[in-house]
């Protein structure tokens, strides 16, 4: 059964959400009121002065005033350095904010502590505000100086005190809120799972409806946990931006945390549009393609089923032709949409394709000289699946010829698998090949001694393949004697069929049958060894030559 449904989830995001936005309330005041006293942000004049960039000084994560780049510095660096001396300024309990005064220079206004410049006010920061050197210098002035006092206010003890008092308060009731709701989570489980088995229990183990209840439970049990998930992410961000915000250390992180997780999202949403032409054309390919490996598909059934038939090509040649053409279509495709790939002309990209080339190339040569090995088989035509063949010494019936390995199943019912690279390099005999059309020869040898008429032993041979079912009638079994031996003579059965799946019970009932035979005739079927000369010679006397079941002799030719 799927994970159970907790829909007292919602429940408890829902009200550490209204817990933690009574206290963001009056941050947001705050924010509020600083905005309105932040400089405007008007957009950047046209002309050379844009060329150098803007950057915002900030002290404590609040916003005092924007500056402009420089040919000798950018707007950043001037910035984060303007920053570093109002705090140092800051810091410095023995200067009063109110011995900050202005100076005018060539270079604009300045803006001096104690003989220290803190900023100097270019013409060029004054037209970002429409305003003149001298009246942006007052403004920033009036701005430093409450910076200043607040820089010092905020890090007496009393306030950090209330602010780490603040948080504490935040945390503990965030901990009390997850509780309640935690006990009231269990509770309301309890209860729709109760539901829910009353609901199984009418419906049958086979019925339709049981298997839909269960994936209308699942699929919303997915949905509200990818909800819960991104209520718990805003419920964070919420809570770290509010207790960050209280310390004047952390506030720049605070100010800045939506926009460490909205910067990549926007970064992506604009990469996404910019790539939207590019996505289209691949759309456009890969349609085209699959169109293209549907029809491919079909022409190779057809070619199997032979409603098409092409001169000299195999009927099983279809669909590894269709695997090879597949191949050739989807790398041809690739490489088309290669350079319209999101990505594909930056460094990164082609450093992992290089990666992963170099991956393949050294891990791929056995499996490539499988591959070829594979189809070099399929178009030599040396098996194909039913057949029955010996290779390296495993006999077994194909039951599978894929492109890197055969899959053989012994008669002992084991499943044999043969890299194609090996197959490829040994001897391969195919019992199936010859015997759908020719038929396949079954033979097996016997040792007779010399006192045996060899025209009765020929008969009982034929006899015992006549005997065996699966045995061809036509052409009729035969019989060669291989080899006239120190103490016996060396028969061979031949006997024909068309059935090579039945190989080994033939042989074993064609055994069967020559020992029944011989044991009916009383001739025994043993290779004496030489121990001494026997008292009378082993001949076979004429008038047992045409023995039974030996034919009758044919009559004298006149």
């Amino acid at each position: 059964m799927a994970r159970e449904f907790r829909p007292s989830r919602m429940l408890e995001w829902t009200a550490l959400a209204a817990l933690l936005a009574l206290p963001a309330r009056g941050f947001a005041t705050s924010a509020r009121a600083e905005a309105a006293t932040s400089p405007p942000a008007p957009a950047a004049p046209a002309g050379r002065d844009a060329d150098f960039g803007i950057a915002e000084v900030r002290v404590d994560g609040r916003v005092l005033f924007r500056v402009h780049g420089a040919a000798t510095t950018t707007a950043e660096d001037r910035a984060r350095n303007i920053s570093d001396r109002i705090s140092s300024a800051a810091a410095d309990t023995s200067v009063s904010p109110d011995s900050l005064t202005i100076v005018e220079n060539p270079s604009g206004s300045q803006i001096v502590v104690e003989e220290r410049p803190l900023v100097t006010i270019t013409e060029a920061d004054a037209r970002l505000e429409r305003l003149t050197s001298p009246q942006l210098a007052r403004q920033c002035l009036t701005r430093i100086r409450a910076a200043i006092q607040s820089y010092r206010e905020e890090r007496t003890p009393q306030s950090l005190l209330k602010a780490t008092i603040s948080a504490i308060v935040i945390s503990a009731l965030l901990v009390v809120i997850l509780a309640v709701l935690l006990w009231a989570r269990r509770r309301v489980t309890r209860l729709l799972q109760g539901l829910f088995q009353r609901r199984v229990s009418t419906l049958r183990r086979t019925d339709v409806q049981l298997e839909q209840t269960r994936r209308v439970w699942t699929a919303v049990d997915n949905l509200m946990s990818v909800a819960e998930w991104l209520v718990g992410s805003l419920l964070v961000v919420v809570y770290l931006e509010r207790v960050l915000g209280l310390f004047p250390w952390t506030r720049e992180a605070a100010n800045n945390l939506l926009g460490y997780i909205m910067t990549p999202l926007r970064t992506l949403g604009a990469g996404l549009v910019a790539s939207l032409p590019d996505f289209m054309f691949l759309l456009v390919l890969a349609l085209i393609t699959r169109v293209l490996l549907r029809l491919l598909a079909f022409l190779a059934e057809a070619i199997q089923r032979e409603a098409i038939t092409f001169k000299g090509f195999d009927p099983d040649w279809a669909w590894p032709t269709y695997r090879i053409a597949r191949t050739v279509v989807l790398l041809f495709a690739v490489v088309v949409a290669y350079p319209f790939i999101p990505g594909s002309n930056t460094e990164a990209f082609k450093g992992v394709s290089i990666f992963v080339g170099v991956l393949v190339s050294l891990g791929s040569t056995s499996v490539i000289g499988n591959l070829l090995s594979g189809y070099t088989m399929i178009y030599r035509r040396a098996f194909r699946v039913g057949d029955r063949v010996l290779i390296d010494n495993q006999f077994g019936e194909v039951v599978e010829i894929r492109v890197t390995v055969t899959h053989l199943r012994s008669p002992k019912n084991e499943e044999i698998i043969l890299p194609n690279s090996l197959i490829m390099n040994s001897k391969v005999i195919n019992y199936s090949a010859l015997a759908r059309k020719q038929g396949l020869i079954l033979h097996t040898n016997v040792g007779i001694g010399y006192e045996t008429p060899w025209r009765q032993v020929e008969a009982m041979l034929k006899l015992a393949a006549d005997r065996t079912q699966g045995v061809a009638k036509d052409p009729p079994p035969f019989v060669l004697q291989r080899e006239l031996g120190d103490f016996a003579i060396d028969y061979e059965l031949n006997a024909y069929t068309s059935d090579a799946t039945r190989i080994l019970a033939m042989y074993a009932e064609m055994h069967r049958n020559i020992l029944d035979i011989f044991n009916e005739h009383n001739v025994q079927i043993m290779t004496p060894a030489y121990v001494a000369d026997p008292q009378s010679a082993k001949v076979v006397p004429k008038s047992r030559w045409f023995a039974s079941p030996a034919p009758a002799a044919p009559p004298p030719q006149p």
